[in-house]
């Protein structure tokens, strides 16, 4: 094993960051040199993820997605190529809803230039366009609509049979562009909104089992705790998510069409 560089204080007080090399090689051409201070990462990324916390940071740092580097007094200090990588994974466990596990391996795969920067889930991707999830925006009924040039009539049609839900300001969050975009997929073959009930009651099932599953390590006191059971949460979901596709596409190769 390459014995690990130790970071060089500078004339100036700034901490240099250990070379980027294969290893640690993405995204290339931004500065290296940790100035920040975990509060000023903090400042760089909450408007883009409200959500983010000390312990997030930390949590994402025991993970191993970024190693900031620590001052001689044992304080970590970032680089913008951090925040960068930070930004890359916290993107991609919102829009993607990716485990950590993956967003690693697509940072291993970046850093060893053997793929490029994902544009969305592949998933959502594969058979159907990929619509951009909007976290920060107001969506309503008719925007959504217009956006994804489905009638609103047929967004509301979702809305009154459970399909998509308001959040808690009686708006649109980000995934309901998905449900709507994937619903209207369907409604080409004629599948309307109220035969959705049935999978709306199944994924209720499901987030019930996800619920005790993380329970105790939601109950639990500690730093990371929140961001513990919050990761877990994501990788079962994305757990669920993958069973049901199997056993779905299984049973359609089984169908006797003849």
């Amino acid at each position: 094993m390459t014995p690990r560089q130790l970071p060089q204080v500078t004339d100036e007080g700034a901490v240099e960051a250990p070379r980027l090399d294969l290893v640690r090689s993405w995204p290339a051409g931004v500065p290296t040199t940790a100035t920040m201070r975990i509060s000023d990462v903090l400042a760089a990324l909450k408007p883009e993820f409200p959500a983010l916390t000390h312990s997030k940071l930390r949590f994402l740092e025991e993970q191993g997605l970024v190693e900031p580097v620590r001052t001689p007094a044992g304080y970590r200090q970032y680089s913008q190529a951090h925040v960068e990588r930070l930004r890359y994974a916290l993107a991609q466990q919102r829009d993607a809803y990716l485990p950590l596990r993956v967003i690693k391996e697509q940072l291993a795969e970046l850093d060893a230039g053997l793929a490029e920067v994902p544009t969305g889930p592949q998933a959502v991707q594969d058979g159907v366009p990929y619509a951009p999830l909007r976290a920060a925006d107001r969506e309503t009924a008719s925007s959504l609509a217009a956006d994804l040039g489905v009638e609103e009539t047929f967004v509301v049609a979702l809305v009154e049979a459970g399909i998509v839900r308001l959040d808690e300001r009686g708006g649109f969050d980000a995934w309901a562009r998905q449900v709507v975009l994937h619903a209207s997929v369907l409604a080409e073959h004629g599948v309307e909104p109220r035969h959705l009930r049935a999978l709306r009651t199944a994924v209720d099932r499901e987030i019930g089992l996800v619920e005790q599953v993380v329970a105790p390590s939601r109950a639990k006191v500690g730093r990371n705790a929140k961001a513990r059971a919050e990761a877990a949460a994501v990788e079962l979901g994305e757990s669920f998510t993958q069973l049901h596709a199997a056993m779905l596409r299984q049973s359609v190769a089984r169908l006797d069409l003849r």
